[in-house]
């Protein structure tokens, strides 16, 4: 026998969980990385690298570089949880899109004066331009989620704890098995 074999590949959905800093969704995705065993929950922050702060394009090749971490974690069976902010246009564009079956999204709001809260209390934030961009963010998506393609799901996590959150983020990746 000569060359290599070649292997099918395994295509699996993905599952981004978005959400304006601060809003709760680390921790919310901490806890299912601790509990759940059905699928894998990966932090976007994890391989941040300067070079990949491209405004212009939308962060392409770091969502290029994760959704490539993603599928190969999906080759052993494993379903992945990405956490990390983001949005349909910005993944449904990059070439490592074709391998996935579907990419599901879901997104953590809260009400405006609770997020600016927690960024002041919770993370120390106090940079006015940072709270803006979270501010608007947040707004923006709970505005518009329903109208990207395709759409994002919102959990309001106002007055929910992080466990809660996790477990309504939980029922949300279980519904679409």
């Amino acid at each position: 026998m000569t060359g290599k074999k070649s292997y099918d590949s395994k295509k699996m959905p993905l599952f981004i969980v978005s959400g304006a800093s601060s809003v709760g969704k680390t921790s919310a995705c901490e806890i299912l990385f601790l509990k759940e065993s059905r699928y894998i929950v990966m932090e976007s922050d994890l391989l941040w690298r300067e070079e990949f702060d491209t405004p212009e394009d939308n962060y392409r090749e770091h969502r290029e570089t994760w959704m490539r971490v993603c599928a190969s974690i999906s080759q052993i069976g494993l379903l992945v949880v990405l956490c990390g902010c983001g949005l349909p246009e910005q993944f449904e564009v990059c070439d490592a899109r074709q391998l996935f079956t579907d990419i599901h999204y879901i997104a953590v709001v809260c009400e405006e004066k609770e997020l600016e809260r927690r960024m002041r209390e919770g993370r120390g934030i106090t940079d006015t331009d940072w709270l803006e961009s979270s501010r608007h963010f947040n707004g923006w998506l709970k505005q518009h989620a329903g109208e990207t393609v395709p759409p994002v799901s919102l959990i309001d996590n106002t007055n929910l704890t992080p466990e809660q959150t996790a477990d309504e983020i939980d029922s949300w990746i279980e519904g679409w098995l």
